[in-house]
């Protein structure tokens, strides 16, 4: 009966993703969609909608989420940590390799992968997640490539306002009416088939030049990643819905979003966007693996 509940929970959450992303794969090559314009709205406007409405909807206990918290800044800086010898090793350069390591991908693939495995309730487990990860993104991940980057700037600042706002609201239990936040979670649902899409057409700029570092870096980060959650698991005690949520973060792949911020700061963006793509093609592997290492709830 468990088996049976495992191959349904990989069946009915990979299956979905996969398609979605061949849509846009497919979309992207016959259009060669230009998604930058679409990835700005997506990061300013819907995935602050996505964490407001789900932060305001519920009423989120943040002690409930400290051991994730701890679980989850452990894998981040402990994947960072152990990524730096192994960058002296291979001559890869840091600032390449240790942010998509650091990084992954909580928002294209975590995020629907989550809801459609585990359900709505396991949401705010993988939005705690989801904002840590990004608010590190913009301030660590931002200083690890320019030590004068700032930690408000153009990307960061409506994620941390809708997260701040959502925590508020969750907390001192603020009635926003019903006619009000229906349109925000409309808005915020647009998110989860748009970031698939928009993964689906960057897979074509793959580039088989940086192929061996791409395949390297897709073992690498949830190996890293996995290895670290079992550690630290018999000190987090994590309850089975959390520790699904925290076994599917640990092995995802690089986030796209390394790419974007590669490209910006010019720092061997082919190569990294050879990371994140192969990354994500090797989740194929990871994500079945995760959810069969989840246990029924």
């Amino acid at each position: 009966m468990a088996n049976d509940v495992i191959l349904d929970r990989i069946l009915g959450s990979v299956i979905p993703v996969l398609i979605v992303v061949m849509i846009g794969y497919l979309y992207g090559r016959w259009r060669k969609p230009n998604m930058s314009t679409i990835n700005q709205v997506n990061m300013e406007l819907f995935v602050p909608m996505l964490i407001f409405s789900v932060l305001a909807s519920k009423s989120v206990d943040l002690t409930d989420y400290l051991p994730l918290t701890i679980g989850t800044l452990g894998i981040i800086l402990g994947s960072a940590v152990l990524t730096w010898p192994i960058c002296k090793l291979t001559g890869i350069q840091p600032k390449t390799l240790i942010p998509p390591m650091m990084f992954t991908n909580t928002g294209n693939l975590a995020l629907p992968l989550v809801l459609l495995a585990f359900g709505e309730a396991a949401m705010p487990a993988m939005i705690v997640i989801f904002i840590i990860s990004m608010f590190l993104h913009f301030t660590l991940g931002f200083y690890i490539l320019d030590r004068r980057a700032k930690v408000l700037n153009a990307l960061s600042i409506p994620t941390i306002l809708a997260t701040f706002a959502g925590l508020f609201v969750g907390f001192t239990h603020t009635h926003i009416p019903e006619i009000a936040l229906i349109p925000l979670d409309m808005l915020g649902q647009i998110v989860i088939p748009l970031v698939l899409f928009a993964l689906g057409v960057r897979m074509q700029d793959v580039s088989t030049n940086d192929f061996g570092t791409g395949l390297f870096a897709a073992i690498l980060c949830p190996v890293l990643g996995l290895g670290i959650a079992f550690a630290l698991q018999p000190l987090l005690q994590l309850d089975p819905l959390q520790w699904s949520v925290f076994l599917v973060f640990a092995a995802l792949p690089p986030g796209v979003l390394n790419y974007m911020i590669a490209e910006r700061y010019n720092q061997e963006p082919t190569r990294v966007a050879s990371i994140v793509l192969i990354g994500n093609i090797g989740a194929i592997v990871w994500m079945p693996l995760a959810l069969a290492l989840a246990p029924p709830f």
